[in-house]
């Protein structure tokens, strides 16, 4: 059993950035890389952009002792710094991904056949 319930585990990391990266790259956008934990003690996320023709970078969060959403928001905001969008194209694309992110919860506790919020009394 984990010292602590809510901190990912790295198969859940390793999960989340496929899911991440997919729906990335389903939208039209690059998508970077993601490991834990980052290189630089006492930061939650960093990012290293790489030079080339095509758009290119790793996006590095802390996992431990942090909140699942903190962690999400950090590498959604990677995928929107990396590609920098607009603004308004920013709002767009973490909307579809914390959606996309949510549609997967929704179905993986369907194929588990555990109770979604929909079916809770």
């Amino acid at each position: 059993m984990r010292s602590n319930p809510t901190a990912l585990s790295t198969v859940e990391f390793a999960a989340l950035a496929r899911a991440i990266a997919s729906t990335t790259r389903h939208l039209g956008l690059a998508a970077p890389g993601f490991r834990c934990p980052t290189r630089i003690i006492g930061v939650d996320r960093t990012m290293r952009r790489f030079m080339g023709d095509e758009v290119a970078g790793i996006v590095a969060v802390n996992v431990k002792d942090r909140p699942l959403a903190a962690v999400v928001a950090d590498m959604i905001e990677g995928v929107v710094m990396l590609n920098r969008l607009s603004p308004t194209h920013a709002a767009q694309v973490r909307g579809a991904l914390w959606n996309s992110l949510e549609n997967a919860n929704v179905q993986a506790r369907a194929n588990r056949n555990e109770p979604t919020a929909a079916h809770v009394a």
